[in-house]
């Protein structure tokens, strides 16, 4: 696959995202692929646990903003990455997530779909949509909010702040706060590849349940479809284009 490179280590899975030009900012494809392995290792026996990582420095620099900018609310109702945001978050076996660099927006959305996040020095993550006149849409919000409480969700969310390793890790939103998180998520799947697979797909589709049961995650993506036809949004994809502030109308 073209922009996912996948190596087997032995009882678990190493994912690399590879779009380094583009600081493997997640597009359709992306994420079809990513889906689509998903799926595969979740009926592989031999694959106990997955390690997910973003290459060159970075985990994923958000959505892409090319497919965002033209994408209206009619086409997102249809969109197919909705198919597999939840093919993703449906993989059954554990997810380690190991951010350095960049996590944000989609990225950060992804992430937190991980059931341990761990964070290297270089970390910085954020939801900073908003900056660009939408919202996030694969309930990274919603997430984002169970995890680390509705203040600091909210500061988040609504300032498009990005915060640093110690902060994440500070406020509960990591599980892991290391040195280096490529070679410490190594460790960890290989470690949790070594433990009892029965249980551990029953212990995180219960915590899964519990985490994410009370959410209203179809609320927030219909809000983002329908954020995608506002002259804000164009403004904001514009202004980042042109690397100027945005001004805003509220239309």
């Amino acid at each position: 696959m073209e922009h996912l490179i996948e190596s087997d280590e032995g009882g678990w899975t190493k994912l690399i995202l590879n779009r380094p030009a583009a600081k493997n900012a997640l597009n359709t494809g992306l994420l079809a692929d990513l889906a689509a392995v998903l799926n595969r290792l979740a009926g592989d026996p031999g694959c106990r646990a997955v390690l997910l990582q973003g290459a060159e420095g970075n985990f994923a620099a958000g959505a892409d903003i090319a497919e965002i900018e033209t994408k209206s609310s009619a086409e997102a109702a249809l969109d197919p990455r909705k198919t597999h945001w939840a093919a993703i978050r449906a993989f059954p076996k554990p997810l380690v997530a190991a951010v350095e660099g960049f996590a944000l927006g989609g990225g950060l959305e992804l992430a937190l779909m991980a059931d341990l996040l761990l964070v290297g020095d270089t970390a910085r993550l954020g939801l900073p949509e908003s900056n660009l006149g939408i919202i996030p849409g694969a309930g990274g919000g919603q997430r984002l909010l169970a995890r680390v409480g509705p203040a600091r969700a909210a500061r988040l969310v609504l300032t498009g702040e990005i915060i640093d390793a110690d902060t994440a890790f500070a406020w509960g939103l990591s599980s892991h706060r290391v040195g280096d998180a490529l070679a410490e998520g190594a460790t960890l799947a290989a470690r949790l590849a070594l433990r009892a697979p029965l249980a551990l797909a029953a212990a995180k589709a219960a915590l899964v349940e519990g985490a994410e049961a009370p959410l209203a995650l179809t609320a927030e993506r219909a809000a983002f479809e329908t954020l995608l036809d506002s002259q804000d949004k164009a403004e904001g994809i514009r202004a980042f284009r042109e690397k100027r502030k945005p001004v805003y109308q509220g239309n």
